[in-house]
């Protein structure tokens, strides 16, 4: 019996190219959501660290320049994951109901978190020679990271509770015991 399935997972034949949303099943913007919220959190450890080793350790600074270079990391991919999520909220979701309301809650935090960091970034950039995180980029970064959580949480709520922009193959031949693997568009063995 066969014991994984690779091919179906990559390949981007039988999938139908939607533009800046992606291909059919395999979408744009929840894998680019994944470095900013990342970047974010990393980013306020290393400023915490930074700030609690102080201005008399060189290590600080290290960690000072380290948590800049996560926030321009995830600015940069911020401002893609926010385009691809605009196309998906236009096209996907419809005016009045729940998952629209959640869409508008999660597209509200996330743009201020990108706002956030972009402020956040200015600050840094003027600071960069200072040999430890000064305190109010300290704090600016952890309220970063705390949005940028939450605002994950809507997200995740639109996708594993709401199905939002899920494309499910329904009673699909991938759950039927079978050798056969299934590609996008096929229906399976007769």
């Amino acid at each position: 019996m066969r014991r994984f399935s690779v091919r179906p997972a990559l390949t981007l034949k039988g999938r139908k190219f939607k533009g800046l949303r992606g291909w059919a099943g395999k979408p744009f913007h929840p894998p680019l959501t994944d470095i900013p919220i990342g970047a974010y959190l990393l980013g306020a450890v290393f400023d915490v660290v930074s700030a609690v080793g102080g201005d008399d350790r060189g290590w600080a600074q290290e960690f000072w320049h380290a948590g800049t270079f996560a926030f321009v990391g995830g600015a940069a991919v911020s401002v893609l994951a926010a385009l691809t999520g605009f196309v998906d909220w236009l096209r996907s979701s419809t005016p009045g109901t729940q998952a629209r309301r959640t869409a508008n809650t999660h597209a509200l935090v996330m743009v201020t978190v990108t706002v956030l960091a972009l402020v956040d970034l200015a600050v840094r950039l003027s600071r960069y020679d200072d040999p430890s995180a000064p305190i109010a980029v300290v704090a600016l970064s952890v309220v970063v990271a705390v949005l940028v959580s939450v605002g994950a949480t809507y997200g995740g709520s639109l996708v594993f509770d709401y199905g939002f922009n899920v494309e499910t193959a329904g009673d699909s031949p991938v759950w039927h015991a079978s050798e056969a693997d299934v590609l996008p568009g096929e229906h399976g063995p007769a």
